[in-house]
């Protein structure tokens, strides 16, 4: 199995503390272990305007030289410009579409194949197909821009957080309207376990169309601190013959947390379920 860290932990995101800058961020995970990164598109890592084509360059030479690709990036949604792609401000959906253009464009330039879609948030006063009708046209027209540029668009349903796409079920849903090959859909097991759902059954529920997946325990802790089945998970991914990153996901609700010694434990923690599996 391959594994990959996501950054919001070392990138001051949604916690101004602990900071770190990218290239340091790189070197650590290659140093723990891991096969791959999920940058996050927040400031300081990788809001796009503040990475010009130089830069893009030698991030993406620095990574490839550590051997820790990038593997996927994950927008910021939220905060003062909102992105919120089921907004009932029109202003808002364009900008939402805009940026995500900016993060597919932000990928392809660092080498990594998946960009997450965050579908949004029912705002009060917004009937539902309505804000889901504005999210799948975003959606949509991110795929398309995606497509050209090689990269696939992960729906991620995010129960813990929104209230639009917050199931297999929702994800699968709305990624079958965009009728684009390149849209397809993934889990976190924190989003399940808001849920009282089964992690394992996403996976075989996803199955075909599931392109990526997050690894994170109750409170955000790593895996093996909380309450998931991960046997039962991993488990699953091998029967499945999924060949994608199992991405952490873990250790940015708060500044008390050590970011290498999440990604250590976590690593340490779910090799030694992978060797256990049958």
């Amino acid at each position: 199995m391959k594994y990959a860290f996501n950054t919001w932990a070392y990138g001051s995101f949604p916690s101004w503390l602990p900071s770190y800058p990218l290239d340091e961020v790189v070197r650590r995970l290659a140093r723990i272990g891991y096969d791959g990164i999920e940058i996050g598109c927040a400031a300081p890592h990788a809001w796009p305007a503040y990475l010009p084509a130089a830069r893009r360059a030698e991030l993406r030479r620095l990574m490839q030289g550590e051997g820790l690709p990038a593997v996927s990036l994950l927008p910021a949604p939220g905060g003062g410009p909102g992105f919120n792609a089921a907004s009932p401000v029109a202003e808002e959906r364009q900008g939402t579409v805009a940026h995500y253009k900016e993060v597919v464009d932000l990928a392809a330039d660092l080498g990594a194949g998946i960009v997450l879609y965050i579908a949004g948030w029912q705002v009060f006063g917004t009937g539902r197909r309505d804000a889901w009708a504005w999210s799948t046209q975003a959606l949509t027209e991110i795929g398309r821009h995606a497509r050209e540029r090689g990269i696939i668009v992960a729906i991620e349903p995010t129960a813990a957080d929104s209230n639009l796409v917050e199931t297999a079920d929702d994800a699968l849903e709305m990624m079958r309207e965009t009728g684009l090959p390149n849209v397809k859909v993934m889990f976190d097991t924190y989003h399940a376990l808001y849920r009282n759902e089964v992690a394992a059954d996403y996976i075989r529920q996803m199955g075909a169309d599931l392109a990526h997946i997050h690894f994170a325990d109750t409170d955000r802790g790593a895996p093996g601190d909380g309450t998931v089945d991960w046997t039962g998970v991993m488990q699953a991914v091998r029967d499945a013959g999924f060949a994608g990153h199992l991405t952490m996901e873990i250790g940015f609700h708060t500044r008390k947390a050590d970011p290498d010694h999440y990604a250590r434990r976590a690593l340490a923690y779910c090799k030694a379920i992978e060797a256990s599996l049958g």
